[in-house]
């Protein structure tokens, strides 16, 4: 089967919830259009995530109106609350302030988003059987494991850990085509200890990161690029757009082909 996009995931708000979307508009940068456009700090303009604290798991979160406005729940009274994210953002500035019991701060780059790696800002990328590999190790069901690691485009008709093919040795970047668009990988992702929580409960899972990373060295397939492994707690793929990089828009559905590697500086 040949390879296609079969899912796209946009996180509107940094370090919660993602959001499901059967296109995505990709902006000249290379991110996609809407993607960590919010984030949240605190009062020193800290980002309050989940490699900081697992309060955010126990928010339930579901975005309404293109993603201008979110709904909200969390805490022991079970009631879902809608925001507006430009209009109403001094109350859930408070509501969030009660739930991590610190000052809380929604700010927002509606152009460039909010990566967590400005090197690499374009879209994270996964297949979907390194996913059901995943699942497999630990026991868990596919979307769990979706919801631990985050990846924002989801690549189906190929084997597990395909994406390993989207960079090469240090020096080496790999372009990619997914519809018409271009990107060229970066590195396999480090990381963090988000992906060992359960989504929901922020419970973690005894040796999620020992074991992980035994069975990635144990799996790593011919193809990938072995010396961009100084550990083996890395699963995804990061991208940045090309020197000539074209925006557009992807769909569902897209057929995603490997580009000839270019000369250049993938980072790490």
């Amino acid at each position: 089967m040949t390879a296609y996009l079969a899912r796209i995931v946009i996180f509107p708000v940094k370090a919660l919830e993602g959001m499901v979307v059967p296109a995505a508009t990709v902006r000249p940068g290379g991110m996609l259009a809407n993607d960590r456009r919010y984030a949240l700090v605190d009062g020193a303009g800290r980002y309050i995530n989940g490699k900081r604290t697992p309060l955010v798991h126990t928010l339930r979160v579901r975005y309404v109106e293109n993603a201008s406005r979110i709904a909200i729940m969390g805490g022991q009274d079970g009631v879902e609350r809608v925001f507006d994210l430009t209009s109403d953002r001094a109350a859930l500035e408070e509501y969030l302030s009660d739930h991590f019991g610190l000052q809380v701060h929604v700010i927002e780059d509606a152009e460039r988003g909010l990566p967590d790696d400005t090197q690499a800002p374009g879209p994270t990328v996964v297949s979907t059987a390194s996913l059901e590999a995943v699942a497999e190790w630990f026991g868990l069901e596919l979307d769990e494991v979706r919801r631990r690691f985050r990846a924002n485009l989801e690549i189906g008709g190929v084997p597990a850990f395909w994406e390993d093919r989207l960079y090469g040795p240090p020096g080496v970047a790999v372009p990619f085509r997914v519809g018409s668009v271009i990107w060229e990988g970066t590195n396999p992702c480090r990381r963090c200890v988000v992906p060992t929580r359960h989504p929901d409960t922020g419970t973690p899972l005894p040796g999620f990161i020992e074991r992980f990373r035994v069975l990635r060295e144990k799996t790593l397939p011919d193809w990938a690029s072995r010396s961009r492994f100084d550990h083996f707690y890395r699963f995804a793929v990061n991208t940045r757009p090309t020197a000539n990089f074209q925006p557009g828009v992807i769909r569902v559905g897209d057929p995603v082909s490997v580009c000839d590697a270019t000369a250049s500086d993938p980072g790490t």
